[in-house]
């Protein structure tokens, strides 16, 4: 029988950035195109995403498994968010931390985070093939809206999903 350790999270450090990189890269693979796909340098930019947004991390007994980009009002990274929403991107779980809590406990991160700071809600954007985070996203309260669908280069297809603080 294996133990379950405590997911933690915090946000993350200059030590951090490297590992959050790769473990994005890799939780994204199987969504992107191979090597020549541009969005595996976006993904790996960690550094870009801790100074233009809020990078968030979450480990287990001190070693970083996922993270999560928290884009405030006035950042780069918000894509369909109105002034009283908030939004994240690219919540990222290592493959080899999977249903361990992790990806739970940074949606539940960004819940708390925009609550706090008296956003009406939460809005994301998710490729169609993502339904593991989906179900992630639906437990926690979120529903799909597709009249915010979007679509930011051809054949990338977004769907957007909303929560009610």
């Amino acid at each position: 029988m294996s133990e379950r350790h405590a997911v933690a999270v915090r946000r993350a450090r200059p030590e951090d950035l490297e590992a959050v990189g790769e473990i994005t890269v890799a939780a994204y693979a199987e969504f992107t195109e191979g090597p020549e796909d541009g969005y595996i340098a976006l993904l790996g930019d960690a550094a870009r995403r801790d100074r233009e947004a809020e990078l968030w991390v979450a480990e287990i007994d001190g070693v970083v498994v996922g993270s999560v980009t928290i884009a405030p009002l006035g950042s780069a990274w918000r894509e369909i968010a109105a002034d009283d929403e908030g939004e994240f991107r690219m919540l990222s779980v290592s493959p080899t931390a999977r249903r361990r809590g992790v990806g739970d406990a940074l949606a539940r991160l960004v819940d708390d985070h925009f609550r706090d700071l008296g956003c009406r809600g939460i809005v994301l954007s998710s490729l169609a093939q993502m339904t593991s985070a989906h179900r992630i996203y639906e437990r926690l309260g979120y529903h799909r809206v597709p009249e915010r669908d979007w679509s930011p280069a051809p054949g990338v297809d977004l769907l957007a999903f909303a929560k009610e603080l």
